[in-house]
């Protein structure tokens, strides 16, 4: 059991500074989330037990980094990785908030838009990291079809069913899904874009937080981001001005939900199964 107090001043001691005061943060379902006031100013650490969610806070930097690297959007700046004792943490720097400018959702359209030209030889990533608290797989891939079934559907299908979840004509459905993706090419997304995973940093402009970092199909961020909400219309026509989006792209919206569903159908259960289902059977 991760005792918090103890393992934030184990961290202080492993990384060369003093803590001055130590206050929770929201958004700590999967790790424990805190604002560190200490003798180098503000940090955001982020904890877990070192054996639950191997190699996530690593996946989480690269993610952040490449992110970063591509100069198009705001994230935080990764301070600090490690393990000590039975902790496992990573450091981030801390984005203070400010209220959001009149041009907020005009400026992540272009950020989102800039981000999603950056772009590969092939789809996939360099390594493996997490969707939640469940691995996604990033293998090289030549094609958007090929690497939405494989690297995505796949795995969350095979784990569903795992689960004990059952669906019908299944592989028809996986067959018209990859039959109805354009070839496009790779593009460096988010990989988790809900309205959860970003913040208004001091500016009062997007900051991009808690990634899922791969060079996929572009238009699983839009998706995404209608899954839940949260986002305003204005958001998707100013991307689509900026980068505009391949024709058909609103009926494909459900099949690029239906990955981000499965991860939820394995992670909280059959609340998910009827949405599931439902995409499945419009693509059988």
């Amino acid at each position: 059991m991760l005792n918090e107090q103890s393992s934030i001043h184990a961290i202080a001691e492993e990384e060369g500074f003093f803590i001055k005061n130590i206050s929770p943060l929201a958004g700590g379902d999967i790790n424990a989330v805190f604002l560190l006031d200490t003798s180098e100013g503000k940090k955001v650490a982020k904890v877990n037990e070192a054996n639950r969610f191997p190699g996530m806070f690593k996946a989480e930097k690269e993610g952040l980094e490449a992110l970063k690297g591509s100069n198009t959007v705001d994230v935080p700046e990764v301070l600090g990785l490690g393990t000590t004792g039975n902790i496992t943490y990573i450091l981030l720097e801390y984005k203070a908030r400010a209220p959001q400018k009149p041009d907020f959702w005009d400026r992540f359209a272009q950020d989102l838009a800039s981000l999603h030209q950056n772009t590969n030889g092939q789809f996939g990533f360099h390594t493996s990291n997490y969707i939640g608290s469940l691995p996604q797989h990033n293998g090289k891939h030549e094609s958007a079809a090929e690497f939405y079934i494989e690297e995505r559907l796949e795995p969350q299908l095979k784990m569903a069913l795992e689960n004990g979840f059952t669906f019908e004509k299944l592989e028809r459905s996986l067959k018209n899904i990859s039959e109805a993706i354009p070839k496009q090419a790779p593009a460096l997304l988010h990989g988790d874009l809900w309205n959860g995973n970003y913040i208004t940093n001091e500016q009062g402009l997007p900051c991009f937080i808690d990634p899922a970092v791969c060079f996929g199909p572009r238009e699983m961020d839009l998706a995404m981001m209608k899954l839940f909400g949260g986002f305003p219309e204005e958001v998707y026509l100013k991307y689509d001005e900026i980068f505009p989006l391949e024709k058909g792209f609103y009926e494909r919206v459900p099949f690029w939900q239906l990955y981000y569903l499965l991860v939820h159908l394995n992670i909280f259960g059959s609340s998910y199964l009827p949405q599931v289902r439902s995409i499945l059977k419009s693509f059988s």
